[in-house]
């Protein structure tokens, strides 16, 4: 799955990046500066759920950040979703 995603880091300018993976609990996005692991903030993205887009805009951490292929890829554990992203990420992951 890959999806542009949206960060509004604590502390930093918003941003772009592209996810590589998503869970129920997490994202993985490939970006090209690095995260501080431990750093939260806001995540924006969109998944496509029976022919249609759906939003997903949730608070995440950050629990670890690698380079890889000349980007960095920094794994997000969502931390406060609401039950409709929680259901949309279910249907999604079907």
């Amino acid at each position: 799955m890959r999806t542009k995603v949206w960060l509004a880091i604590d502390g930093r300018a918003p941003f772009t990046g592209k996810s590589v993976d998503v869970s129920t609990n997490g994202i993985s996005v490939n970006i090209p500066d690095p995260v501080p692991v431990g750093l939260a903030g806001q995540l924006r993205f969109d998944l496509m759920i029976d022919g249609r887009f759906t939003t997903i805009d949730t608070h995440a951490k950050a629990l670890h950040c690698i380079f890889s292929g000349g980007e960095y890829k920094v794994g997000f554990k969502f931390q406060s979703l609401d039950l409709a992203a929680v259901t949309a990420l279910a249907r999604f992951l079907r």
